[in-house]
């Protein structure tokens, strides 16, 4: 029997996107049935997440929803708290949201509820990767001082952006990608995920514009669909590209 103590560390994927409706969940859930197929054990983690629902007495967020089902885990009180440990009702940036709960996250007690739940997690199943969703954009602040990049940060964790194709994307990745490289974190890779029904103008030149300037791979590209299928667009990104 492994001692707690000897039990080796996941390696940590940090998801971000460009803005708000660029794909990450699509894309993070995608990627999720993926590297299941590959025989990857990963735990998701979505540690703020504002815009959600009461059920059963417990405030859920139908994207951290998305990822437990990637990863079939079973959606009960426990385990969505583990997966998910701040969410907050009303669709609007987390912080404002916390604050008017009064229940404002820090790096320390996202990383410590996020420590808590993979000790817990040992006697039933280890993992060797644990993806994270941010929330937004790479710099949403969790409080006055902090951001989501600070959990990242904190975490050393190699961060894969999800790019939405759409007019703006040069300007808003390439912006995210020197913001990534300031904090010294890797680029694992990028997608380019397809937001809208109608593909952007000149679709082909920003991708190969992209392709140039950013250094890391890109894993795939994810095309639109009005009924997601995260299991189908799984077959669009190449995980042995991820730089990990």
């Amino acid at each position: 029997m492994v001692a707690n103590n000897e039990i080796k560390k996941p390696l940590y994927l940090f998801v971000t996107g460009t803005d708000t409706d660029a794909g990450k969940t699509t894309c993070a859930s995608a990627l999720l049935h993926a590297l299941h197929g590959q025989g990857r054990r990963v735990w998701p983690f979505k540690p703020v997440a504002a815009g959600a629902e009461a059920v059963d007495g417990q405030l859920r967020n139908s994207d951290a929803l998305k990822l437990m089902n990637a990863c079939a885990i079973e959606v009960n009180h426990e385990n969505y708290a583990k997966v998910n440990p701040y969410c907050y009702a009303p669709p609007i940036a987390p912080h404002i949201a916390a604050a008017q709960v009064k229940s404002t996250p820090t790096v320390r007690s996202i990383i410590a509820k996020l420590e808590t739940a993979l000790f817990e997690r040992q006697n039933a199943k280890s993992h060797d990767l644990v993806l994270i969703e941010g929330a937004g954009g790479w710099l949403v602040p969790l409080n006055d001082e902090e951001s989501l990049a600070d959990v990242a940060k904190a975490l050393q964790a190699d961060v894969l952006l999800v790019i939405g194709m759409k007019l703006g994307c040069l300007n808003h990745a390439l912006l995210t990608v020197e913001a990534i490289q300031r904090r010294g974190l890797k680029l694992a890779g990028w997608i380019a995920n397809q937001p809208l029904p109608a593909q952007m103008s000149h679709y082909q030149e920003n991708l190969e514009t992209l392709k140039r300037m950013i250094d890391a791979p890109c894993l795939g590209e994810v095309p639109f669909q009005s009924n997601v299928d995260e299991t189908a667009l799984a077959a669009h990104i190449n995980v042995r590209a991820l730089q990990l």
